[in-house]
């Protein structure tokens, strides 16, 4: 099933990008045996993968044995300023004059962002996909991979609440509007402009995401009480 690399090697890159990918369920436990027999391999590499995935913080140690992490409530805001912290940076990494952005990365996401202007995306999951990948182009075009890593698992903590938002079309617009105007700012040389624009879009998106999600559980604790 799988090519390159040794076994837990590829083991583990293929059950990260299941988990990182929203396929596998928050609820689902993740048996070794059921994993093993998914990918076609012994239990040991699966087990290393697991433990890799645990101290990487995308698989958590429940009651009832090892789940997808699923972040909490009171987690989110912290989750949001650290990926701020990340993005933010890059900018920084400019003003400061440590690099230039790259043109040719950056340009070509901005490129694609315009042809998103006259043909949005679908307000679904899979306009999530796109948002990291512009969130990552342009951290990747300030030249710290290191940063990217860890924008990448930021993302892939808070994915599973992100997939399950409600989305609009008016958001989706908004979102297209204000990524072409940061791109365009810091291809201008505006980079305090670039870095106010971006903390303003990551700020109003926590805000959302944790509003969202205080509404979701306020419907569930009365949905049980009138079970009750």
């Amino acid at each position: 099933m799988f090519s390159g690399g040794t076994r837990r090697e590829r083991v583990y890159r293929a059950l990260r990008a299941d988990l990182t990918a929203g396929t596998v369920s928050p609820d689902e436990r993740l048996s070794e045996e059921r994993l093993a027999e998914l990918y076609g391999v012994s239990r040991t590499p699966v087990r290393e993968a697991l433990a890799r995935l645990v101290s990487e913080g995308l698989v958590e140690r429940r009651e009832h044995g090892l789940f997808p992490y699923r972040p909490r409530f009171e987690d989110l805001g912290d989750l949001y300023e650290l990926r701020a912290t990340l993005e933010l940076r890059g900018i920084m990494r400019a003003v400061s004059g440590v690099v230039v952005h790259d043109g040719d990365v950056l340009g070509a996401e901005l490129e694609r962002w315009y042809r998103f202007r006259s043909d949005p995306p679908a307000p679904d999951s899979g306009f999530v996909t796109l948002d990291e990948e512009f969130h990552l182009a342009l951290l990747a075009a300030s030249g710290n991979d290191a940063l990217c890593d860890a924008l990448d698992s930021v993302n892939a903590k808070v994915r599973t609440v992100r997939m399950f938002d409600e989305l609009g079309p008016e958001r989706v617009e908004r979102a297209v509007d204000e990524h072409i105007a940061v791109a365009e700012a810091v291809l201008d040389g505006r980079l305090d402009d670039a870095h106010t624009r971006l903390r303003e879009h990551i700020v109003d998106a926590c805000a959302a995401i944790v509003q969202r999600t205080e509404a979701a559980r306020t419907m569930a604790r009365l949905s049980r009480a009138v079970r009750d």
